[in-house]
């Protein structure tokens, strides 16, 4: 039986809580690893899209003779890595003979692995090579636009599992509302041929169109390379199914200025608008008035009455 660990110290827990599943899950990491032989091309790979992922990825520089992704009991290793470093998604690089410049994309469920596609680099240009006004650089860790064009991504098994790899790896944290000016960088995917995608990297330049929505440029800032299907694996039904699943118990939304006391309950704020004294209309007050004139024409007619009373004594 496999040991259960509780945690000793308070910073033990809080790291548990964290890697806890969760109803809104945080943004994927990447691992990033060496196999037992690495060439040139793939080693300045694996250190750009390090660069494309600072702050969403870990890299590990060592050799790693164990990792077998394809193969049975090959995986062990990987999925140790993943639950150390609570990544769900890796690349891993190897060179051979009969599979140079070999790079392998995954997606891990649990830290087992779910899916896996195998590519070839081909035609890789580093961003060192591409001069362009550093003015325009995109920023770290912001959220890029992701564009994949061809009928293949949509009829072709391999292309569409490579499509939503790519897609989870470049899109970061998912969020609900974007701010326009802070989408600087753009994943341009082009499926030249059932087996084969032109993948490159673009800065998004701004300029004046006239009116309120501005011109959108692409400027290439690399890197750029063709990716060359070999193998893939596809997760089981069963797997998949269970890694579909969605929790019924969605968060409560928010009610606007009520809040819940311990002690007095619920309690809301009201609030009332500006009141304009000087428009409000008067309440009707016509009995009121006819009142005070009688009582007024009642005073007056005792008044004369007393006064007529002392004439007549006067002339007596």
């Amino acid at each position: 039986m496999m040991e259960i660990r509780t945690p000793k110290t308070h910073k033990a827990k809080r790291v548990l809580e964290k890697r806890a599943p969760k109803l809104v899950e945080n943004g994927k990491k990447t691992l990033i690893l060496h196999g037992t032989k690495t060439s040139a091309t793939l080693s300045s790979v694996l250190m750009e899209l390090y660069r494309l992922k600072k702050g969403g990825a870990i890299k590990y520089s060592r050799r790693n003779e164990n990792i077998r992704p394809f193969e049975s009991g090959g995986e062990t290793s990987l999925e140790f890595f993943s639950q150390k470093t609570d990544c769900s998604i890796f690349a891993y690089g190897s060179h051979t003979k009969k599979r140079p410049d070999n790079l392998v994309l995954g997606r891990m469920y649990d830290h087992h692995v779910y899916d896996l596609i195998e590519v070839g680099i081909d035609n890789f240009k580093s961003l060192l090579s591409f001069s362009y006004d550093k003015k325009i650089a995109p920023h770290e860790g912001s959220k890029p636009f992701i564009c994949f064009t061809g009928e293949g991504f949509e009829n072709v098994p391999e292309l569409k599992q490579l499509k939503e790899v790519l897609t989870d790896l470049f899109r970061g944290e998912v969020v609900d509302n974007l701010n326009l000016t802070g989408l600087d960088r753009a994943y341009i995917c082009s499926a030249i041929s059932p087996t084969k995608v032109f993948l490159t990297h673009c800065a998004i330049k701004l300029k004046k169109s006239g009116s309120i929505v501005p011109r959108i440029e692409l400027v290439e800032v690399g890197p750029s390379m063709d990716l060359v299907i070999r193998r893939n694996r596809l997760p089981n039904e069963g797997l998949r199914k269970e890694a579909m699943k969605s929790s019924k118990d969605k968060p409560k939304k928010k009610v606007k200025n009520v809040d819940q006391d311990d002690v007095l309950g619920k309690r809301g704020r009201i609030f009332i608008p500006e009141q304009e004294v000087g428009k409000t209309p008067l309440p009707d007050k016509s009995k009121g008035v006819k009142r005070e004139r009688r009582e007024g024409k009642l005073k007056k007619k005792s008044k004369e009455e007393g006064s007529a009373s002392k004439k007549h004594k006067e002339s007596e």
